[in-house]
């Protein structure tokens, strides 16, 4: 290709000055309210209820030591930790079955499946709250599993969410993978559990990690369910933020500090599988 051929196809300057200008722009309203945070929680908290500046005049990490003592967040962060993981797994391993079973098998009500998993995705949560919250006070009046409250109701929530979108990504997925690879492993003598963990997993690990970040998240910064399915002692990160602001004060510094260190495993998670993230998405939403 010679050189006015590729002058003729660049694009024009003015785009080009158009596209870092709003790149600018975009990187700036998403770093500057983090700026703020990190500043302000290195603040002294007498600092932060003052007129704000963009500088600190007094730096000080005593307010991510105190976020331990002003309010349990050890005890929080170990609840979400453990209603995310198990949330994580379940949906991933619920979804993986559901979506090879629809993938591969015909089956009647197939369709009508797929589109209901699907349509579920229509409503919003909130529509869903009370009658969760019914079913979970009957249930343990009937049976007395104590459901409300728990973090086995909190995960069983979770999974309301997450699970029809995992499963409709995944049948995208599962239907990238050639069915040559499972009639290659039943004829080496795999059954369908066999080809399903030795040649369809494997070859689907973006998309499973895709689901797993996608429940994880879901299940980590969601509040409103948390709010209400939880007490004192099952709280979650999302809701025991709260507990930083009380009658007589708001510990901003600490608030911002605490938003911080919980917003550590997520990103960290994030930036470590984002190369799967993307291309399970991609390869999900496309059959």
């Amino acid at each position: 290709m010679s050189d006015t051929t590729r002058s003729a196809m660049a694009p024009p300057r003015s785009f080009l000055w158009t596209r870092r200008i709003v790149l600018t722009i975009l990187v700036l309203f998403t770093l500057l309210p983090v700026y703020v945070m990190v500043s302000s929680s290195l603040k002294p908290l007498e600092d932060v209820q003052g007129k704000f500046t963009w500088i600190p005049s007094h730096l000080t990490i005593r307010p991510y030591i105190d976020i331990w003592s002003t309010v349990p967040l050890a005890k929080f962060f170990v609840n979400s930790a453990i209603v995310s993981v198990a949330a994580t797994a379940c949906s991933v391993v619920i979804a993986v079955f559901a979506a090879y079973a629809v993938s591969r098998y015909r089956f009647r009500g197939k369709r009508l499946f797929t589109v209901t998993v699907l349509s579920t995705q229509m409503f919003p949560g909130i529509l869903f709250l009370l009658p969760l919250y019914l079913i979970f006070v009957n249930i343990g009046k009937s049976t007395g599993i104590d459901l409300y409250g728990s973090r086995g109701g909190l995960i069983i929530t979770y999974l309301t969410f997450s699970l029809p979108f995992a499963i409709w990504m995944l049948i995208g997925y599962f239907d990238s993978v050639p069915r040559d690879l499972d009639e290659a492993a039943m004829v080496d003598g795999c059954g369908p559990f066999g080809a399903l963990f030795r040649v369809v997993v494997p070859a689907a690990v973006p998309g499973i990690v895709a689901v797993a970040v996608y429940a994880f998240m879901t299940a980590w910064g969601e509040v409103l369910f948390a709010s209400v399915m939880t007490n004192d002692n099952t709280k979650t990160l999302a809701i025991g933020l709260q507990s930083y602001s009380t009658e007589n004060n708001v510990y901003w510094n600490q608030i911002m500090a605490a938003s911080l260190v919980v917003s550590v495993p997520v990103v960290v998670g994030f930036l470590l599988l984002q190369r799967y993230l993307v291309t399970g998405l991609t390869a999900g939403a496309v059959k």
